[in-house]
């Protein structure tokens, strides 16, 4: 119990402080994130960049790897975008074991008490509190180690673990060992630092270490693995990447590199075992990079085979959508921008099927417009709740708002969907009465439609890009869809007096024309949130 139970505290302070360390530099980072991710290219050398300035930000591999499988799954990201990505990832997390070699185990509870202090005083000023955040992981990574180092101190005068040591001079159970301890913690920085507390005690030879690093490399592989599930075919084929990629590393070391890197970090400091333990990780992550970064497009294609064509994606789930990006905001603000357009074409879709329903008296596109309104509708209820879940996460105001602007807009494009379904619906009642419209009601139907139609997709482009045009436009296509549903009535109860239409048909007609003005209200609704969002900025 002397060994287990400051091991297990010291773990868990080293495991917290690296959350909020890694928590509080995405929040002095912000919205940058989004700007490092979006340097991204084909250039898969500049992608490894961003996976390795990326992961020292958020502090682990675990969280970046999780990260990209979320990106891919939601079309952000290509497979030959994301490889670059998981190899700098790699790289990146090393630097959590290279801090840890320095001993700064002493002055570790000032770190904390200082920035404790720091964010007292902070609590108004969020980059004053981020960086007394930072400081308070920092601390407490350190006072992790030192409580895990005084844990295992006494296990040099026990018999057995002394046989166990012995066990670990074989490489396979080292690897296994290490593998087993990474996805036990479910992070291969703690698992190393574990490796370094045990080393700093003299329990543990690099030799010996070694091996134990390459489990923990391909150990860090099984939560992108677990966190793949569920996920589209690219995002599991983006774990296996990261698992594939680790794997190799590890027996290209195993056969050939493990021997000549062993000197060379036992050469430059040989009496620092756990430096040589946070080199040796480093030595082997950035080699790995230079021998198999240019081969990465055999990669995608291993990962793919091994990860095969399934059975088509279901239509009605999200694209875009993943959990796993919530933590980055503002990527995840553009997965929605991007689930709520393919909602909008899915209503603009409907809308035309309806009003074919209609003019080509045709059962097929009454069909189709109701097999697209069950689409709309999951994706509505998809949307909402992913919104609800971003508006929790730690979100400027700006953001805010543009959350509420699309719960609002997903509400709309909803009741666009109903209403092209209350068309086709009408269609429907035609076809089974064997009624007509007139071919003069044909005509108004058909230009209130196009009309109509012009709004809807006016809105739609202003929302994309962002144009207070083009939502002015949509705005004034509106007014006249309102003209013309006003003439148009009062043309067709003339006609109906004259005895040019019967009473049954002229009904459906003006239910059509209620439907397709309503339709054209929505249009407007969401052309109107853009230009409240230009006069917000402008004030």
């Amino acid at each position: 119990m002397n060994t287990i139970i400051p091991v297990l505290g010291g773990l868990g302070l080293l495991l917290y402080g690296m959350t909020i360390m890694g928590d509080a530099l995405q929040k002095a980072v912000g919205n940058k994130m989004r700007n490092i991710i979006g340097v991204l290219t084909k250039n898969k050398f500049m992608g490894a960049l961003v996976g390795f300035l990326v992961t020292v930000l958020v502090g682990s591999s675990s969280a970046t790897t999780i990260m990209t499988i979320g990106f891919v799954n939601a079309g952000i990201m290509s497979l030959d975008q994301a490889v670059g990505i998981i190899m700098g990832s790699n790289l990146g997390t090393t630097v959590t074991a290279q801090l840890i070699a320095f001993n700064l185990d002493e002055i570790a509870p000032l770190i904390v008490g200082i920035s404790v202090f720091i964010i007292f005083i902070g609590k108004e000023k969020k980059k004053l509190k981020s960086i007394g955040e930072i400081g308070l992981g920092f601390g407490m990574l350190f006072m992790g180690m030192t409580f895990m180092k005084d844990g295992l101190a006494p296990l040099q005068y026990m018999p057995w673990f002394s046989s166990l040591l012995v066990k670990l001079n074989n490489p396979i159970i080292g690897v296994l060992v290490g593998l087993g301890l990474t996805t036990l913690v479910q992070s291969s920085a703690a698992s190393i630092g574990l490796l370094q507390a045990l080393s700093s005690q003299g329990l543990l030879t690099i030799n010996q270490a070694f091996p134990i690093l390459f489990g923990d490399n391909i150990g860090t592989t099984t939560t992108g693995l677990i966190s793949s599930i569920g996920t589209n075919r690219n995002g599991k084929r983006t774990a296996m990447l990261h698992f594939l990629f680790n794997v190799i590393g590890t027996l290209i070391f195993m056969i050939a590199l493990r021997i000549p890197i062993q000197y060379i970090v036992e050469k430059w400091t040989p009496m620092n075992v756990s430096r040589q333990i946070a080199n040796a990780h480093t030595l082997f992550n950035l080699i790995n990079i230079v021998i198999q970064l240019p081969f990465s497009k055999f990669l995608v294609k291993a990962a793919c085979f091994v990860v095969h064509e399934g059975k088509a994606e279901d239509e009605k789930k999200s694209l875009y959508l993943d959990s796993r990006i919530l933590r980055t905001p503002s990527i995840a603000v553009d997965a929605v921008r991007k689930e709520i357009q393919r909602m909008s074409d899915y209503a603009l879709d409907n809308i035309n099927h309806a009003y074919l329903g209609i003019l080509n008296r045709s059962e097929e596109e009454v069909e189709r417009v109701e097999k697209q309104e069950l689409i709309i509708n999951s994706l509505e209820t998809e949307i909402v709740e992913y919104l609800v879940l971003l508006s929790n996460e730690n979100i400027s105001q700006e953001q805010y708002d543009a959350v509420h602007v699309m719960m609002s807009m997903t509400n709309d494009l909803e009741r666009v969907g109903d209403h092209a379904k209350n068309i086709s619906e009408l269609a429907t009642y035609l076809m089974a009465e064997g009624l007509n419209f007139t071919e003069d009601a044909m005509q108004d139907f058909t230009n209130i439609v196009d009309k109509a139609k012009f709004a809807f997709t006016k809105a739609m482009e202003s929302f994309k890009t962002g144009s207070y045009d083009s939502a002015f436009e949509a705005s004034n296509a509106e007014e006249e869809v309102d003209k013309m549903e006003r003439k148009y009535r009062l043309e067709h109860i003339s006609r109906l007096s004259a005895g040019n239409c019967i009473p049954a048909t002229g009904v459906i007609f003006l239910d059509a024309l209620s439907n397709v003005e309503r339709i054209s209200d929505h249009a407007d609704n969401i052309a109107n949130y853009i230009i409240e969002v230009h006069e917000k900025d402008k004030n």
